[in-house]
């Protein structure tokens, strides 16, 4: 089978007295047929070229099943005088949700069959579930279709009804009044997808009295609405990427006014907690890596913070948890995260002790003020995610539940470790790898690296069961921790954003290349694999760097970066300003063109590639991957794999369903294996 060309239809794109060709433009037409032909076409290519591997990719997908326990239930949390948990059963692509009322040895009772609402849907994804004050009744959403447009519905946990009316077109998050019949959501602009207004509604056996409480113009900001730890205030978030503002309403008071903690300004960010009459915030105010600021609930504006935790420059403060006799914080230190406990009463001040030198910790659901006891994750590149519940007290910790692996799994198989790796500019960029015991460093095996660099999100060394199927066939996987996320403190995000996005790019160059110097690989057996932000790392890896990998695989990438900042239609594009830099300045325009990688797609070798997207993706739209690979395949002058797999039913996250998301990887790997001429 011959590989899909596309038709092409020059489109002249000119900004700043500058001109460009776009000749797969009209690939945007979602209603046309020809395009829903082209991507068809380019699934059954995909399909055509795996054949060798048809049988293997449906073995992997099996072998990755069985990983995964079939029965299993997440560690319950107490909230109120309930017990709340989800279970997966037997061949169940999704959780149930329960309860038990006063203690775990009372009757189970079933609040929402996910199971059930997903019948007859090819993908169901729930948004919030959210329990009203008495307890007796659930506000949930549901996404159907992919493009994460929420849908709500009320439950009768007395009845067991389900509300036949809905609020359409929701970010999906949904939060109760006191009174038991108030709810607060956020919809969102039809458009762009942007979360901008927050409505009130109330609900007895229908919805009625919708009104508008907050609205946001500035479309670069994104606003959200949740509920306060202490169940005292309704709190709305609104935030851009370097600026927020929080307003608060008494949740007794669902009809009252909301009232702002500070007003918004550039290049302020903070976010709130409550306790008794005070307000905790976490805010960059004279902070780069943030600190922890107090001030009482009645006169909370800017000018009446106090420090309580004071700003450090080699400490980035990530989260924190008020308690009634501690304050617990998640500190990232030299990339890596450690829980610290203090009590108010200032007679300690510790961290809590991690038994591996590369892991990740995490502060879990602690919804108990008065709880000594903090609910923490755990987990490695060799162990499976551990739930602990630590003392704060005595500082005895208790495992309440480790994720377990199906089949045979010893973590001393394996070893990890933490590198670093020398950027063009002298930056010492970590790697977190692992590798099953045994590995030659010799430059003869194949290696996986990962990596993101985007929005100041870390890339933390974590486990995964799926990864196993690498690792055991002789693959060692590494993630690159690179500038634009936030691994090394916010300067580290700074570093990769705007101006000096390219220090992504490279950083990533400078791993690979560590990688290859060290013997772990060579470049006819390194691959590289990102998605989203993380595909548009890819992109421009291979314009840059081709000759590094045997394949690259890049999920729903943002790759046509030009083109989609100049459309302010499209979702997300102008909240995405200050990340990437607005294109209608000449400044960015220029640079974002010198690395968009649709844009720099030249004629020269590039390595196998597979591109995977969803027809209803809402945040990279399918067709920047789509031009992509059409430009790609018309330019490239090698004889490589280029295969593209456009899911026609999903967003996104892919597939929806603890199971379905597997045929994604199974296709990776397959990917992977094929190259490597692995055939089991």
């Amino acid at each position: 089978m011959d590989a899909p060309k596309a038709k092409k239809i020059v489109k002249d794109l000119t900004q700043h007295n500058h001109t460009r060709q776009d000749e797969f433009y009209w690939l945007r037409e979602r209603e046309n047929p020809e395009v829903i032909s082209y991507l068809e076409q380019e699934n059954k290519y995909l399909d055509e070229q795996m054949k060798p591997v048809e049988q293997f990719r449906e073995d992997l997908f099996k072998e990755l099943v069985a990983r995964i326990k079939q029965n299993d239930m997440s560690v319950p949390s107490r909230l109120r005088n309930y017990y709340y948990y989800n279970r997966f059963e037997k061949g169940q692509e999704y959780p149930v949700f329960c309860r038990k009322k006063g203690n775990l040895d009372a009757d189970e009772e079933i609040i929402l069959d996910c199971n059930e609402l997903a019948k007859g849907h090819s993908f169901f994804q729930i948004g919030g579930v959210s329990v009203s004050h008495d307890n007796m009744r659930l506000a949930f959403s549901v996404d159907n279709i992919g493009r994460r447009k929420y849908n709500i519905k009320i439950k009768d946990l007395a009845t067991g009804e389900i509300s036949d009316q809905e609020i359409e077109n929701t970010s999906g998050e949904v939060s109760w009044a006191n009174d038991n019949k108030s709810i607060f959501f956020v919809r969102k602009d039809e458009e762009t997808l942007r979360p901008y207004q927050v409505y009130r509604c109330c609900f007895d056996n229908q919805f009625h009295d919708e009104t508008l409480v907050y609205e946001d113009l500035d479309e670069t900001f994104y606003v959200s609405v949740g509920k306060s730890k202490s169940e005292q205030f309704i709190v709305i978030h609104s935030e851009s990427t370097v600026s927020s503002e929080v307003w608060v309403l008494d949740a007794y008071d669902p009809t009252g006014e909301f009232k702002v903690i500070t007003p918004r300004e550039k290049d302020l960010e903070y976010t709130v907690a409550h306790f008794e009459d005070k307000f905790y915030i976490k805010t960059n105010l004279d902070a780069k890596n943030f600190c922890i600021m107090e001030t009482s609930i009645h006169n909370p504006s800017k000018e009446n913070w106090k420090i309580l935790i004071p700003h450090r420059d080699d400490v980035l403060l990530e989260t924190y948890s008020v308690f009634n006799d501690y304050l617990v914080l998640d500190e990232r230190i030299k990339g890596l995260h450690c829980l610290r406990i203090l009590s108010w009463d200032k007679t300690l001040d510790y961290y809590i002790s991690m038994p591996e030198e590369t892991y990740t910790a995490y502060m879990g659901l602690n919804a108990d003020f008065d709880s000594t006891k903090l609910r923490y994750g755990y987990t490695s590149m060799t162990t499976p995610t551990s739930i602990i519940e630590f003392d704060m007290k005595t500082k005895k910790k208790k495992l309440l539940k480790q994720y377990e692996v199906e089949g045979k799994y010893n973590s001393d198989d394996y070893s990890a470790e933490r590198l670093f790796a020398k950027a063009k500019d002298g930056a010492e960029i970590p790697i977190s790898i692992v590798y099953k015991k045994g590995l030659k460093k010799d430059g003869s095996h194949p290696c996986l690296i990962y990596g993101y660099g985007s929005y100041g999100s870390s890339l933390d060394p974590f486990f995964s069961p799926s990864r196993l199927s690498l690792l055991d066939r002789g693959f060692s996987f590494a993630i690159a921790h690179i500038r634009g996320g936030e691994e090394m403190g916010r300067r580290w995000y700074e570093e990769g954003k705007l101006l000096k996005k390219k220090n992504t790019f490279t950083d990533f160059i400078s791993c690979s290349e560590f990688l290859i110097k060290e013997g772990f690989t060579s470049s006819q057996h390194l691959y590289a694999s990102g998605g989203s932000a993380g595909g548009l790392l890819m992109g421009a890896v291979l314009n840059m760097a081709p000759q590094l990998y045997n394949g690259v695989a890049a999920s729903v990438p943002f790759v046509d970066v030009v083109t989609t900042m100049l459309d302010e239609t499209i979702p997300l594009t102008t909240g995405e300003y200050d990340e990437w830099g607005n294109p209608n300045v000449k400044e960015y325009y220029d640079y974002m063109l010198s690395y968009s990688p649709y844009d720099n797609v030249d004629k020269k070798d590039y390595p196998s590639i597979l591109v995977t997207t969803g027809l209803h993706d809402s945040q990279v739209q399918y067709w920047e991957p789509a031009k992509w690979v059409a430009r790609l395949r018309d330019r490239k002058t090698d004889k490589n794999l280029l295969l593209m797999h456009c899911d026609m039913e999903v967003g996104h996250g892919g597939a929806s369903g603890r199971f379905k998301q597997f045929k994604d990887t199974a296709l990776e790997f397959a990917f992977y294996f094929m190259l490597e001429g692995i055939k089991k």
